[in-house]
């Protein structure tokens, strides 16, 4: 598992009580699939998907109440892409994203844009501040 979230080998159960989530051998097992190798973009039917293929015995609902705890533990990052279409994203910091509506191929992509002038130009509500910026851009085929 990666360093990164500190659930990499025997220190993944102790990292997860260290924030507030009990190990179950489900949540460790999801965790392996997650956090091991490259940063991913994941939907939770796809990693139930890869679970079961894998042997590994989990519901769906278990799997979306997983991925909900990670990410409200800070380990993942929830992109959406429009209502009802959710990837959960285990590269945590600020980065935005192309998003392929044939597909449904999502990655990250480096946009030059200068986030706190962007803020700036918003006409925010009063008693609001802007708690962040996702940028997802939608390609679809042209038709040419």
């Amino acid at each position: 598992m990666s360093e990164k979230t500190g659930l990499d080998g025997d220190n993944g159960a102790g990292y997860l009580r260290a924030i507030g989530l009990r190990p179950t051998q489900q949540r460790m097992a999801l965790a392996g699939l997650l956090f091991s190798g490259e940063d991913r973009h994941v939907t939770a039917e796809a990693l139930y998907e890869e679970a079961t293929a894998r042997g590994i015995k989990v519901s769906l609902a278990t799997v979306y109440n997983t991925l909900n705890q990670f990410k409200e533990a800070g380990l993942l990052r929830e992109v959406i892409v429009h209502s009802g279409k959710s990837y959960f994203d285990t590269r945590t910091e600020d980065h935005h994203h192309l998003y392929d509506e044939h597909s449904g191929r999502i990655e990250d992509v480096h946009l030059d844009i200068d986030e706190r002038e962007l803020c700036e130009q918003l006409e925010v509500p009063r008693g609001k501040r802007v708690a962040g910026v996702d940028i997802v851009v939608r390609l679809r085929e042209s038709g040419d």
